[in-house]
């Protein structure tokens, strides 16, 4: 699994910037005005800084941008990266333009020059998040290593925060390693493996077996994986850090792949489905950072892990089956496998924990990437004030969600003829009623949130703060509901 690179904060000193090597980092302002770092880059440059910011290229750079001056003159630095950022504060700008030093690092040493600066977190976040590569299965010779050291002006101000960015990295890499990882290599039993290595930190995991999960009756779930040579389980993840109050649930989609069942994907893109267990690949990394920096909140994760494969016993479109709530289900499409995943998890997570608010993940449908693209996920609750703060997390924290209307308008679609629901309600609205179909298995007293991630779970571009593929989108913005809304105080 990848692990985030190590920083380093010390205090400023001036004379060990010219024998620093690899790359050095400088911020200034609009202004151009230069802080004591940067006058000595532009001392030991002979000029060479203060020309480039009277030149017309640092005056087109935007705030967040960068340029780099490459192998300066009086330095032992392969390049100074100039950074261009304004007096105001502003997270997701700090973030962007940490994400450019991280992208340009590659394996060299990093000497960023903080000085006074702000947002030395935000800054350092940008950095670790964009830092990442997935070469599990690449050979020969590969980029690797290099030191991060951040400079600042006052060292005790800045303590703690190389922890607290490892906490979060470490959840946004171990989401993104999972999501990325191929289906021949993150079956059902070594996603479970994973997860059980979680009790190093603290989290007690344990795994559901098949012939438990057909006694606890969630039929719907197994009949998802019932094709598959891999077998089919329930990992719970239980992080109890609070005191005696029920715990929040995180409960996440895992098809580690889906071929679409009987109801066959076409061949084009089907290669993608590798990413179909994001929706538990962000449960994951959330229960990590969560017990990496100790969080203080009783938090329970729940996934169901499954694979989607065409066979002589596979699940057929128009079979029925029952819930574990006992509601019978007309399966019209088995490609529209998630929903009964989750409908088992959620009553089972219900059943047996009674959650003070639960939000399901879920890389659930192609509706909502046409509706929303890849730079929101849509958001769907029944609860405003779980919801409001959910937006409010996700805002703070630069990842894009949109809430998403619910209604028993919408239940039409879902009738059924022989069962009390069938799994799809045709193409309008299919993200909604995909949602709908999972409120019926949400008790009323229940706060709840689904969260479809399709579009942005995995992308085709690089994003702000991640390169292509996984994003380890929601892992930030879970992290601070928890935090804001259910941590109890320090005593």
């Amino acid at each position: 699994m990848s692990t985030p690179v190590s920083a380093n904060i010390i205090a400023t000193d001036i004379d060990r910037i010219a024998e620093a090597k690899g790359r050095v980092v400088v911020f200034v302002d609009e202004s151009g005005k230069l802080n004591q770092p940067a006058r000595r880059v532009n001392k030991l440059t002979r000029g060479a800084l203060g020309r480039f910011l009277s030149s017309d290229a640092f005056a087109k750079m935007k705030p967040g941008d960068t340029a780099d001056m490459a192998f300066p003159t009086g330095m032992q630095a392969d390049a100074v990266q100039v950074v261009l950022l304004p007096r105001k504060l502003d997270a997701e700008l700090w973030r962007k333009a940490g994400s450019a030093i991280g992208k340009a690092r590659k394996s060299f040493d990093l000497l960023i020059l903080a000085g006074n600066l702000k947002a030395v977190q935000e800054v350092l976040l940008g950095v670790t998040l964009r830092d990442y590569d997935f070469v599990d299965h690449k050979t020969g010779d590969l980029e690797t290593g290099g030191t991060v050291t951040l400079m600042v002006a006052d060292p005790d101000a800045c303590a703690g925060v190389a922890d607290s960015v490892a906490a979060l990295a470490e959840g946004v890499f171990f989401t993104r390693d999972l999501v990325n990882a191929p289906a021949n290599v993150l079956t059902t039993s070594e996603f479970a493996s994973h997860l059980l290595a979680l009790d190093k930190l603290g989290v007690a995991v344990e795994v559901l077996e098949e012939a438990e999960l057909e006694k606890l009756g969630m039929r719907t779930l197994l009949a998802v994986g019932q094709g598959s040579e891999s077998p089919s389980k329930v990992v719970v993840m239980q992080w109890n850090g609070g005191g005696d109050e029920a715990p929040f649930a995180l409960v996440g989609k895992g098809v580690v792949f889906d071929t679409g069942g009987i109801s066959m994907k076409p061949a084009a893109g089907m290669e993608d489905m590798t990413m179909d267990m994001g929706g538990a690949g962000v449960v994951a990394g959330v229960m990590k950072t969560l017990a990496l920096r100790g969080a203080r909140a009783n938090v329970v994760g729940l996934v169901g892990l499954v694979e989607n494969m065409p066979d002589g016993k596979a699940t057929r479109p128009g079979d029925v089956v029952a819930s574990m709530k006992g509601d019978t289900v007309e399966i019209i499409n088995t490609d529209a496998e998630g929903r009964l995943v989750l409908c088992d998890v959620l009553w089972y997570a219900q059943e047996r924990f009674k959650p003070t608010g639960m939000v399901d993940l879920a890389t659930l449908t192609g509706a909502i990437i046409i509706g929303l693209g890849h730079e929101n996920a849509g958001v769907f609750s029944n609860d405003d004030a779980l919801c409001n703060a959910f937006l409010k997390s996700a805002r703070a924290e630069g990842e894009g969600a949109w809430r998403m209307p619910l209604g028993e308008a919408y239940d039409k679609q879902l009738k059924s003829n022989i069962a009390d629901m069938k799994n799809v309600g045709g193409r309008p609205a299919g993200s909604i009623t995909a949602a709908q179909f999972l409120a019926r298995f949400v008790k009323a007293e229940t706060p709840w949130i689904h969260l479809d991630i399709a579009g942005v779970a995995s992308t085709k571009t690089e994003t702000a703060l991640a390169p292509k593929g996984a994003s380890g989108w929601g892992v930030l913005a879970l992290n601070r509901l928890i935090a804001d809304r259910y941590e109890t105080p320090e005593s």
